[in-house]
């Protein structure tokens, strides 16, 4: 049975891998690392379909170290050991040439499974390569983070895709059997979501299923064969970003019946739980804010569920709190407030603090005047007085606009009680 297109294609040489030129250019790091033979432990972090595990495959040939590899989804702490057992056997202690790990998904990694890599990296054994598409800020533990350099790979440019599928016409001995004209990619760009395992897949499909010898590649026709063969890119991943998308934008739209039909989705498709939750706390502030406080702490609570119980239980939690925030009043008054905030800060630079409002822990200081004038709010009735937060430059600004849900009005009716017309309420 032939390999598939994308692994046939699959290049062995830097000088053949696309893209990623900040890392494998002349003057990237990853290219100068293997000029002097000095591989750091490494976490590769970027979108599906991106090279991440070609990219791991280049630099063991190319220091020519011995190359292990696990798979997250199907791998636990006893093949771990057993892998750096043979490692140890294979390579030296404080050498250049000890072996490397590749760990593909390494988000995937329980604590314990990736507490028991620490030794093995500390120590040399390995040089360990992580592959994942989450932020590994939340999903690699501090101790193993810090001793890995953290690469991220950038989505490949739609350039970049179209001269990938140009050397599958020129350079793969199965699809140069035919005569292929790329006459139109649009759909074979989309379809792909920048994924050039995805892109090279349909365009096998495409191409070989089409009976003739002469093949003129245009957006209906692709359109045309994936339809017919819906269910190869339903896979896990393949979806991955238009489906979240559709799903946030249901709970953003009040609709529970489409954020949980997204939620099956994502599930049935083996989604990680812990991605899904954390959406879940960014939408509960974006899109629900102080409309109702309580979503966030529901869905925070969620995460913190979720993530101790795991499937198939954890599908009922994420459920109740899908249908909760789908269901809330909405606001997104927070979200736009910071980001006022942070264009302003952008604009004005670094605006001197005022001194009412600066700290004073040395007598130098109280005697210029740090603190002198500040009003100690719990010392005047109903814990309010009216004091100036902003710098002089800036203010009476307003960042925070409560919007209508029936939360946000008291709320704005507190403030323009309290600041009267400072500030537009």
């Amino acid at each position: 049975m032939n390999k598939p297109l994308a692994e046939r294609l699959r290049p062995a040489k830097l000088e053949d891998y696309l893209s990623q030129q900040h890392l494998v250019g002349p003057n990237g790091s990853l290219q100068q690392a293997l000029k002097v033979g000095i591989i750091p432990s490494l976490i590769l972090w970027g979108p599906p379909g991106i090279g991440k595990t070609t990219l791991a495959s280049i630099i063991s040939k190319e220091s020519n170290r011995p190359f292990y590899t696990l798979s997250a989804i199907n791998s636990g702490v006893k093949d771990v050991r057993e892998v750096i057992d043979k490692a140890k056997q294979s390579g030296g202690l404080f050498t250049q040439k000890n072996p490397i790990l590749f760990i593909d998904e390494i988000h995937r990694f329980s604590k314990s499974q990736q507490d028991s890599l620490l030794g093995a990296v500390e120590k040399g054994w390995v040089t360990l390569i992580g592959a994942t598409t989450e932020n590994p800020s939340f999903e690699v533990i501090p101790a193993l983070l810090s001793r890995c350099q953290v690469y991220i790979l950038k989505p490949f440019s739609k350039e970049d895709l179209i001269k990938l599928l140009r050397r599958a016409i020129s350079e793969d001995d199965i699809i140069n059997k035919k005569s292929v004209t790329l006459k139109e990619t649009e759909a074979l760009l989309r379809l792909s979501g920048g994924d050039a395992r995805k892109l090279l897949n349909i365009f096998e499909l495409v191409v070989t299923t089409e009976s003739t010898t002469s093949v003129e590649i245009t957006n209906e026709m692709v359109l045309s064969k994936v339809q017919q063969n819906t269910v190869l890119y339903d896979k896990t991943g393949d979806q991955h970003y238009d489906i979240i998308s559709a799903f946030i934008k249901s709970i953003r739209g009040s609709d529970p019946n489409g954020a949980v039909y997204w939620l099956a989705r994502m599930i049935e498709g083996g989604e990680d739980v812990k991605f899904i939750a954390r959406r879940l706390i960014i939408s509960a502030s974006e899109d629900i804010g102080n409309a109702n406080p309580t979503a966030l702490v529901i869905a925070n609570n969620c995460f913190q569920a979720v993530t101790t119980i795991g499937y198939p239980e954890s599908r009922i939690i994420l459920s109740q709190c899908v249908t909760y925030l789908a269901s809330s009043a909405k606001s997104n008054a927070s979200y736009k407030a910071i980001g006022k905030a942070q264009q302003l800060v952008k604009q004005t630079g670094d605006l001197p603090v005022p001194l009412n409002l600066r700290n004073a822990p040395t007598q130098l200081m109280k005697e210029i005047g740090y603190g002198e004038t500040y009003k100690y709010a719990h010392d005047y009735k109903g814990n309010f007085v009216e004091e100036e937060f902003l710098p002089d430059e800036i203010k009476g600004t307003t960042f925070y606009s409560p919007g209508e849900s029936a939360r946000e009005t008291t709320i704005r009716k507190e403030l323009k009680n309290k600041w009267g017309l400072k500030y537009n309420y």
